[in-house]
């Protein structure tokens, strides 16, 4: 029953941070207001806790239930997965920064400045962690079959 729910909060929490950045791709639109920016800012914390619990869950997954430890260190997969993971949370820290940066202007009741070319590049990493977590779902679907497995 443990394994099972794991799983769940693991499937759950990657629905959940998916759900929140594709919120965040839309709701980042130039001109801001202040009534969006203040959601964009809990919104990205919400994604950051949601994938503390898929990161968190997945290791208690990989080491304490499904296939065992071994299994994933075996499987390039994953790996790869890993890796990917990796690279989607160091891409979010500068979407991250930026929504950060607003509190001050925020707590003051501005509207935060945006230059086009910032607002580009959020949009563009937001995309970008977009297209790599439907690729996280394929090495993920790809590990759960035993496609990647390296030799002992």
């Amino acid at each position: 029953m443990a394994a099972a729910l794991v799983a769940y909060l693991h499937f759950l929490s990657l629905f959940v941070m998916f759900a929140l950045l594709v919120l965040e791709h839309r709701l980042f639109k130039l001109p801001l207001d202040t009534q969006r920016a203040r959601s964009l800012v809990i919104i990205d914390l919400a994604y950051g806790a949601s994938a503390g619990v898929v990161l968190l869950s997945g290791i208690a997954r990989a080491v304490w239930f499904a296939k065992g430890l071994d299994y994933y260190l075996h499987n390039a997969a994953f790996h790869a997965l890993v890796g990917l993971f990796v690279v989607v949370a160091l891409l979010s820290i500068y979407p991250t920064l930026t929504f950060l940066n607003w509190r001050h202007a925020l707590q003051a009741g501005q509207v935060p400045e945006v230059s086009a070319a910032q607002g580009k590049r959020v949009t563009m990493v937001i995309r970008v962690e977009l297209l790599a977590m439907l690729v996280l779902a394929l090495l993920a679907s790809l590990m759960a079959h035993g496609i990647g497995v390296i030799a002992n």
